[in-house]
């Protein structure tokens, strides 16, 4: 058996296994090495058993040491000197000792990797315990940040709608400690005031921020789970109303003595021979109107399922908009704000019509107009979408096919075969419904002005 050296461990390997060994040999113990005929170089610690057996116990593989997977030969003989202590102190059987030894250190690891773990879910507890001690309004923060900050209007219409109606009441109590009775004070508060659509809308909103808690783990529970939908207000009830041309007329009479801005009193006829949605007409900028091609463009962001929409412009519709360009035509949007830094909400003609047809038991808003019975009419109170459906109903009075008069509504066609394989755009018949709707409207308009003008003749 040759010498163990550094230069014997270089030693190229043979067609057979090369032993070598210290020349020192312990009384309990010596360091081996090995060449296999691979080229391997491997190292072993050789001692004897009580009954004088001997072993040849694996300690490592030769190499630059820089590394866990090798040993220098002075590293093998430092392991094979603690080898040669341990049989020394009376183990004899190295081989069931060190693996006993390693198996007391995977459980000490195990141990503490489970105690580790231990202390991670407590403090995961505790993380959960001290989120859901969070307000409901730091809820609300945290989900308008993540999810709301992603709807079209960055979440405004939202906020507004909790500011109002529910931080006031619940925004204060932990999220932990809401109940049923928490968010139905809400929507009982709202239906209070008669505004049940709203009701609804509002209980979805804190039901979504619940789910949202919940789904990232900073409540365990969605309150609002017991609650049904159905109960908040009763069943919805789809609307249906449109203005007979008496109304129309009479609207036309009554709009200019309303204290309206001109603006939002051309807001009403746009609406009404466009068929549009405030929102849409809100939105607008005035790169979209084309005086000279007669067309209005409503882009897909601005429209509600996300396609562009072209509204072909009747003489009647385009005099609407030539008036708010009297006043707006300086902007960018065809309405904009008050500091013209983007357009108005889409709430503000909503609410200056709504302001306008209030009871006389009712009374006055603070803060809003004096005229607040200025735009009652007989058919009962109505809305910017109302006049949208008027428009449409007009159109299929004057022949037009319900099918053109539901893509001037820019709807989406129920029919997915129809979707499909129906690519005709229809964008001539659409322009004649719109056309033929501005001339009733003049028509509805005009008599006003004979029937005024007539009085005046009367009356001289």
């Amino acid at each position: 058996m040759a010498n163990l050296t550094d230069k014997a461990m270089k030693a190229k390997p043979g067609h057979t296994h090369k032993w070598m060994s210290e020349v020192a040999i312990w009384g309990h113990g010596s360091l081996l090495a090995r060449i296999t005929p691979a080229g391997d170089r491997l190292f072993y610690f050789q001692y004897s058993s009580e009954a004088g057996k001997r072993y040849a116990l694996p300690i490592g593989t030769y190499g630059p040491g820089d590394d866990a997977a090798t040993m220098t030969l002075s590293d093998a003989r430092q392991r094979a000197m603690e080898l040669a202590s341990l049989h020394k102190t009376g183990i004899k059987n190295i081989r069931e000792h060190l693996e006993s030894e390693e198996a007391a250190r995977v459980a000490t690891r195990d141990a503490k990797l489970a105690q580790l773990d231990a202390e991670k879910a407590a403090a995961a507890s505790d993380l959960a315990r001290h989120a859901a001690r969070k307000s409901v309004t730091e809820l609300f923060e945290h989900w308008a940040k993540i999810d709301l900050i992603n709807r079209k209007d960055g979440g405004a219409e939202v906020r507004r709608m909790f500011e109002k109606d529910v931080l006031p009441l619940i925004g204060t109590v932990a999220v932990a400690d809401v109940k049923k009775g928490h968010i139905t004070e809400v929507t009982d508060a709202m239906l209070s005031r008669g505004v049940n659509r709203a009701a609804k809308i509002a209980f979805s909103l804190v039901r979504q921020m619940f789910r949202f808690g919940v789904d990232r783990d900073l409540i365990e529970h969605d309150p609002s789970a017991g609650i049904r939908k159905a109960k908040i207000g009763g069943r919805d009830v789809e609307r249906d109303r449109v203005l007979n041309d008496d109304e129309i007329r009479l609207l036309y009479q009554k709009a200019p003595q309303a204290g309206l801005l001109i603006t939002t009193e051309a807001a009403i006829w746009i609406a009404l021979s466009s068929c549009c949605r405030i929102g849409e007409l809100m939105s607008s900028k005035w790169e979209h109107i084309d005086f000279e091609q007669k067309t209005w463009l409503i882009p897909g962001e601005n429209s509600k399922n996300g396609k562009p929409h072209v509204i072909s412009l009747s003489g009647f519709l385009a005099e609407q908009f030539r008036r708010v360009q009297q006043i707006n035509g300086k902007s960018t949007w065809c309405y904009p704000n008050t500091d013209n830094s983007g357009p108005v909400s889409s709430k503000t003609v909503t609410k200056q019509l709504g302001d306008r047809q209030r009871q006389p038991e009712q009374g006055t808003m603070s803060r809003r107009s004096a005229k607040a019975q200025a735009l009652i009419l007989p058919g009962g109170k109505w809305t910017p979408h109302d006049l949208r459906r008027t428009g449409a109903t007009l159109m299929t009075a004057l022949g037009v096919l319900p099918e053109v008069a539901e893509r001037c509504l820019n709807h989406t066609e129920d029919n997915k075969m129809k979707r499909i394989y129906q690519r005709h755009s229809y964008a001539a018949e659409m322009a004649m419904a719109w056309k033929l709707l501005g001339e009733r409207l003049e028509v509805l308009t005009t008599a006003n002005l004979r029937l005024d003008a007539t009085d005046s003749d009367i009356v001289s």
